[in-house]
């Protein structure tokens, strides 16, 4: 990327605003801060440039446990929870794994005020038959530290191991089938959940595609019941993952999440954050440049030097190091899509900007953390799905590039592997991409044999490894992408293979990527940078 001095930062520069969130660069305004990997860095972008900001975070409930046993004693078309619970009772609570929320939240955990609400609500009731399951599905299962810090040390000390631990989506004595849509899809579900009377699922939504059916019905079934919906087709027909309306994925989940309905008692407590996922002394990094203080600059240029004389790894693990300063804004609970409903309009609250159009041209900055590399490394198959499945579905409407037009994905794309975590996903890229990209071709002839493995399903089930079949759907998960974008180029990466294995062309610097994509398209096109993080999503008119 660009090695000059920013000296555009030393001072605010006019531009022209439309919304409040949309700002059109129109002068010699200051350098944008642009996620790259572990890297901040400062880069011009040509005039004219659109950068779509995040809304500024939605102000936290003043008191979040007063707001969790509100939500449960007033739930929506079910009863009070207090009503429902007897002594001598089955209960189950489901968690949302580490996934969510990302970067992890500050201690408490959202997690635990629930749980402690919970666990005292079921004590004083008589019911002491309680199991506290982590909805990971085919994701690699949590670490005991990691577990420890989710829901704090005294619920860990009482529950761990026997009572509290990650569900296990290949161990067939521990599913059990509930039957079959109406469109032939098959759901499989945790017995402990099943067999229980009742689930009372904790939930962090922190996008429109989480949550909902998509907890019990995904985070606690197996590989026959989630590869039937995590398949190239239905990525392709999801005009935009983050707007369930117009999601086959989530159509195809809510079928499934029907079926569990009609078998299981589940209560739904769903949360949604704000997007305060700076901590104090890097919040900077989340507003616009042109609004920074003179302290601000210096913080960015200390962090700048400072990063500067750090190898990747040590880059990670300082991130890893700093919680989000989250703060809740909603709280629901009751039946599962009611639920849902008002949660996902919260988030939109906090996440849709108005934009007017497409652009020729977008440009996607690729922070170093993803939903799959927490505690690990963003390998080159996680920067494909954060860019081409992810953020490109970060859209309600259009996507903000338009057909056949140039994304440019912003990473260093390192050929780094953890192999704890991600052994298949080093097999996937090493061994199956040369031979071929297509989604369908994978599919049909290599799936399967990952997904049946003795190895990779061992790694899942006694260690820490994300399943065989993974890195297969989180290729499928840039199928829309793929298809819809005409060129994608990988600016700042350190290497020539790995974009290439990708399919992608690679570029030295920023400037020199939209030199490129304006090659492809025609030297008038038009440019759209999303400013991310925080999570903003473009409502494009």
């Amino acid at each position: 990327m660009s090695k000059r001095e920013p000296k555009a930062l030393r001072g605010p520069t006019p531009r022209h605003k439309e919304g409040d969130e949309v700002v059109y660069i129109d002068t010699d305004s200051a350098p944008r801060l642009i996620f790259s990997g572990e890297d901040i860095l400062a880069e011009d972008l040509p005039i004219g440039t659109r950068v779509v900001y995040a809304k500024p975070p939605i102000e936290g409930l003043n008191n979040r446990g007063a707001a969790v046993r509100y939500a449960i004693n007033h739930p929506i078309d079910m009863d009070p929870l207090y009503a429902m619970l007897a002594p001598g009772m089955r209960v189950t609570i489901a968690l949302d794994d580490i996934s969510l929320p990302l970067p992890p939240m500050r201690t408490p955990d959202i997690r635990q005020t629930i749980l402690e609400i919970l666990l005292e609500l079921l004590d004083a009731n008589g019911v002491d038959d309680v199991h506290l399951v982590i909805a990971n599905c085919l994701h690699r299962f949590m670490t005991e530290p990691e577990m420890k810090r989710m829901v704090g040390k005294k619920i860990f000390d009482a529950f761990y191991p026997d009572r509290y631990y990650n569900h296990d989506a290949e161990e067939p004595d521990n599913l059990v089938h509930l039957g079959k849509t109406s469109h032939g899809e098959p759901i499989n579900i945790n017995r402990r959940c099943v067999e229980s009377d009742l689930v009372i699922y904790v939930n962090i939504t922190l996008v429109p595609m989480d949550g909902g059916h998509k907890s019990v019905a995904v985070g606690l079934c197996d590989y026959e019941s989630v590869r039937v919906h995590h398949d190239p087709e239905t990525i392709a027909a999801s005009d935009s993952m983050m707007d369930p309306p117009h999601s086959m994925l989530n159509t195809q989940i809510v079928r499934q999440g029907e079926i569990v309905d009609q078998h299981m008692k589940v209560f739904h407590i769903e949360t949604a954050l704000n997007n305060r996922m700076f901590a104090s002394a890097t919040d900077f990094l989340g507003r616009n440049e042109d609004e920074f203080s003179e302290f601000d600059r210096m913080k960015y240029e200390a962090l700048r030097f400072g990063l500067s004389k750090l190898p990747a790894a040590a880059k990670r693990k300082i991130f890893g190091a700093i919680p989000s300063e989250y703060d809740v804004v909603a709280c629901y609970a009751g039946k599962t899509q009611p639920v849902h409903d008002r949660i996902v309009a919260k988030l939109n609250e906090q996440y849709m900007v108005s934009v007017k159009g497409q652009s020729d041209i977008a440009i996607l900055p690729i922070p170093y953390v993803m939903p799959y590399s927490i505690n690990s490394i963003m390998n080159p198959i996680l920067v494909q799905v954060m860019g081409l499945g992810y953020f490109h579905h970060f859209y309600r409407g259009k996507p903000i590039v338009r057909k056949g037009g140039a994304l440019i994905l912003c990473h260093p794309c390192y050929d780094e592997f953890d192999h704890k975590f991600h052994p298949s996903y080093i097999e996937f890229f090493n061994r199956l991409l040369p031979e071929t990209r297509d989604a369908l071709t994978l599919q049909r002839k290599y799936e399967e044999e990952f997904a049946r493995n003795p190895s990779y399903i061992e790694m899942y089930r006694r260690g820490n490894a994300y399943h065989g079949a993974h890195p297969f759907f989180m290729w499928y998960w840039g199928e829309q992408g793929r298809r819809h974008v005409g060129k994608i180029i990988a600016a700042g990466a350190q290497n020539a293979h790995v974009p290439a294995r990708m399919g992608w062309e690679r570029a030295e610097s920023l400037t020199e990527a939209i030199a490129m994509a304006r090659g492809f398209v025609g030297p008038s096109a038009s440019i759209t940078l999303m400013k991310w993080p925080p999570i903003v999503m473009a409502d494009v008119e």
